[in-house]
This record gives structure tokens, C-alpha cells and sequence, in this order.
């Protein structure tokens, strides 16, 4: 039987969901469609998961750490376990809230794999959606006014290393080992394998970070990488930058054995794991594209400003069509395209202004232009540098590495963009989130009075040194 919609959402993820709700909000009869289960990647394979391991593994590093602090403790053991299950309690009761938010907003959710049909009985448009339901019952067919495509993505790997989950894994794999190894490869420095690389090191793994480009997490400030480089290394972990990775040439055989071309010379690396990190793709294939005119490119799909694609009535918000693949990005978008079928005239979303977070140890967040990216825009440009061991909170932490940096255009005195590396930097960053909305100026950070002891005092301080004025340091 067919059933009359304003809105189906294909894909049940942090954007699809979040714009569920708003579309309930907005007086939009709406339905979700999720093969698997609400929240996604991010709450079942992604940020949430993963942060639930990076916390036992801070927790592990303190306790051994913890004589420090006149604290006299056992040496630490790790029930990895334990650790698992504190892990999908998490997910489980976070899983309950996004259901209970679905009840509430009384939004239909369909389980199973949802296609776009092309023009049909159903309708003269694309965009009727048929669901192949997970308990094998016959096909729903959803007709709506318009549809959300919000499928997300997956892990990408390299052609000729097949993950098979014991050897070689993706996160989705690494997420699910029932024990640590005692070494580890991972293919790609980016934000997720520097993620990866600082958990295992802290519960004691050895671990070797091989990365394509020359530096580590490219996307971010030189200075910031370069400081997150040499943290890194002072935890143990092995860095290989510029190394091109040759996948003929692993053998599994109780361990992996792989190679890498760096400067011209082939080196040879062994671990008991191998973790593939480099990068996500786009769940775009078998959804119904076809029978649209929706346009793909690299492997994305295209939309305008508002999230729309060549179909006007269908939007796609999220990993599926690139740029920053972040969730709270995705939930952004989804917001933004609901209002825009609504005809609320919503605001674009502007790059600048969305905050990106690294969580491993040390912490990273940014948000607006690097100094590069400014300089290449033709900014003529003014920075302020400040570092955490000037600061007495990161000093009663014991986590005095890092720095807070504002660039700012030194013509108009505006904000161009914030970097941090630091303790618990990724619960700072909103404050200049916030400053580039409101279009701030490092002065105006500065006078905004920031209380001692805090680690926000770092900011303040870095505002004030744009101008020379810090006084701290």
C-alpha cells in the first residue's frame, strides 16, 4: 500500500535524523527510511564509538600517570572487555534517545533499504521511494512531495588491500576488536588514522602512521601538524611522511608485512594489524540515481547553496555530497534544506564558520582560513600565538603542550581564522566559532574577559597577541 509524504528521508544518520525533527517541527508529515539502525555511522561506527575508546584510553594513560599528582596507585590494567561494553552502553542509550526523538516528533521509520523510482503510477516525477523492508515483508512504496538523500559513507580503501577484519581492517573493523594488538600499521594521517594512532597509543600499542603527503593531517595549519607531528612522536608513535604504500606487496601470515616507497627507497613495515585510513566515499550507489536526473561528480552527489540537486524537489545533504564529511555539518545541511522546502528562506551555510575537531591526545580544533589558505587568498595578514604552558589550568592538568593561534586580516583587523592544539581545545572552540559568526575582530575576543584559571585564558591571550599586547608571554 502506498502512503502520502511531504518529506522521506533516505538515510536514518545525524543529518537525516536531525532534519526529521526540524521537518516534524515545520508541520512536514515526514518518514525516515534506515537499513540498519537510527544514528548511523557517527552514533554506531563513528564519533560516538570512537570517543568512548579515546576516553578509556585517556583514563589508562592518567591512572599510569597518576604518581604524578602524589597519587599512589597499582600498576593499571586494561579489561579491553570492559572497555567494549562501556562503549555500546553509550551507543545503546544514545541509540534509545534518537528512537524516543522519532516517537516524539511522530515520525515514521522505515526499516529497510529505500530506492528512487523514476517516473511511475505513482507519480509523473522521480522520487517515489520503495522500501525493500528488513523482515523480508512486500516493498512499502512511500510517495513524497520531496526527498532527502542523506545515505552517508563508508571507509575507503586502497585498491589491492582487501579488508578482511583480522589482518586488515577499516575503523568500522578496528571498532569491533575483542583485543588490543601489539602493533599496529595505519595507512593514511589524516583525522581519523591520527585519531586511531593516539588511542592505541596510549593503551600501549605500538604503532607506525604512514602517510601519502608530506605532512600529517594536511587539512590542518602547518604549525598545528607540525606540533601534533612532534607530540605525536613523544608518545612513541612512528611517523612516516611523503610514503607512497605499494599493496602488492602485503603478506598475511599471523602478522602483516607491507612495503612503502620513501625517498625513492622501498622500506619494509610489520605489525600485527593493518588499519586502512584514507578517507570516506559516498554511499551513492543502488539509491535510484539512475532513474533521475541528479548529477554526480567524483563520486558525489551535486547540489546548490540549498542543497538541492538537478531535481528540485530532491536535496541531499551530509557525506554524500562531500566537502567537510563532519556531523555536525551533516545536521546543519539537513536543517538548511527542510526550512529551504518550507520556503523559510534559511541562511547558507558558510565554510568559514564550521569548527573542525580532532580528539585525539593532544586535541586539535579549528575554524576559518589557515595562515597558508590566507596568504594564498591574497590576505595580507597578522597572528597571534600563544602557548598552554603560560597557562595555569594546563599546568594543574599536567597538559601544558600546545597553543592557541588567530590570524587575523591586518587591513580590516578581521578575523580570518582560529587554530588550536591543546588539552580539551575541541570544548574551546566554539567561543571562535562564535567570533567568526558574529564577524569579530581580535580585539573584541580580547575584551571579552575570559576567567582564571581557565585553558580559555589562551585565547584571550592569543587575541591580545595579534597586537603585540599579550601579557603572559
Amino acid at each position: 500500500m502506498a502512503q502520502d509524504y511531504d518529506l522521506v528521508i533516505l538515510g536514518g544518520g545525524t543529518g537525516g535524523y536531525v532534519a526529521a525533527i526540524r521537518a516534524s517541527q515545520l508541520g512536514l508529515k515526514t518518514a525516515v527510511v534506515e537499513k540498519g539502525k537510527m544514528g548511523g555511522t557517527c552514533l554506531h561506527k563513528g564519533c560516538i564509538p570512537s570517543k568512548a575508546l579515546l576516553r578509556s584510553a585517556e583514563v589508562y594513560r592518567q591512572t599510569k600517570e597518576a604518581d604524578e599528582y602524589g597519587i599512589i596507585t597499582e600498576q593499571p590494567k586494561i579489561n579491553f572487555d570492559r572497555v567494549q561494553k562501556r562503549k555500546q552502553s553509550i551507543v545503546d542509550t544514545l541509540h534509545k534517545g534518537v528512537e524516543g526523538l522519532m516517537k516524539k516528533g511522530k515520525i515514521d521509520v522505515y526499516e529497510g533499504f529505500g530506492r528512487i523510482l523514476g517516473p511511475s503510477i505513482f507519480s509523473p516525477m522521480p522520487g517515489t521511494i520503495s522500501v525493500e523492508m528488513n523482515n523480508g515483508e512486500e516493498n512499502e512504496m512511500l510517495i513524497p512531495k520531496n526527498v532527502l538523500i542523506a545515505t552517508g559513507s563508508k571507509p575507503k580503501t586502497l585498491p589491492g588491500l582487501d579488508i578482511d577484519g583480522e589482518f586488515v581492517m577499516t575503523s568500522d573493523e578496528a571498532l569491533e576488536m575483542e583485543e588490543l594488538p601489539k602493533s599496529i600499521i595505519i595507512i593514511g594521517g589524516g583525522v581519523i588514522g591520527i585519531e586511531w594512532a593516539s588511542m592505541l597509543a596510549d593503551f600501549g600499542v605500538e604503532v607506525t602512521v604512514i602517510e601519502y603527503l608530506p605532512q600529517i593531517l594536511p587539512t590542518e595549519d602547518q604549525e598545528i601538524a607540525k606540533e601534533m607531528q612532534r607530540l605525536m612522536k613523544k608518545k612513541g608513535i612512528k611517523i612516516v611522511t611523503g610514503a607512497k604504500v605499494l599493496p602488492e606487496t602485503l603478506k598475511k601470515d599471523g602478522n602483516v608485512v607491507i612495503q612503502a616507497e620513501v625517498k625513492e627507497k622501498q622500506e619494509t613495515y610489520e605489525a600485527d594489524k593493518l588499519l586502512v585510513s584514507v578517507g570516506r566515499s559516498a554511499n551513492v550507489t543502488n539509491i535510484g540515481l539512475e532513474n533521475t536526473d541528479i548529477k554526480v561528480e567524483n563520486g558525489f552527489i551535486e547540489t546548490n547553496d540549498y542543497y538541492q540537486t538537478k531535481e528540485s524537489h530532491i536535496y541531499a545533504i551530509g557525506d554524500v555530497i562531500g566537502g567537510l564529511q563532519l556531523a555536525h555539518v551533516a545536521s546543519h545541511e539537513g536543517i538548511t534544506a527542510v526550512e529551504h522546502m518550507a520556503e523559510k528562506k534559511p541562511d547558507k551555510l558558510k565554510a568559514e564558520e564550521i569548527p573542525t575537531c580532532i580528539y585525539s591526545n593532544p586535541e586539535v580544533a579549528s575554524v576559518g582560513l589557515t595562515e597558508q589558505q590566507a596568504e594564498e587568498a591574497g590576505y595580507e595578514i597578522k597572528k597571534g600565538k600563544f602557548s598552554f604552558k603560560a597557562i595555569g589550568k594546563a599546568l594543574v592538568f599536567g597538559e601544558s603542550d600546545g597553543f592557541v593561534k588567530i590570524i587575523a586580516d591586518k587591513e580590516t583587523d578581521d578575523l580570518l581564522g582560529i587554530h588550536m592544539i591543546g588539552p580539551h581545545v575541541t570544548d574551546m572552540i566554539s567561543e571562535a566559532g562564535l567570533a567568526k559568526v558574529l564577524d569579530a575582530t581580535p580585539w573584541e575576543i580580547a575584551e571579552s574577559i575570559h576567567p582564571h584559571p581557565t585553558l580559555s585564558e589562551a585565547i584571550g591571550e592569543a587575541a591580545m597577541a595579534v597586537d603585540g599586547k599579550q601579557i603572559h608571554g
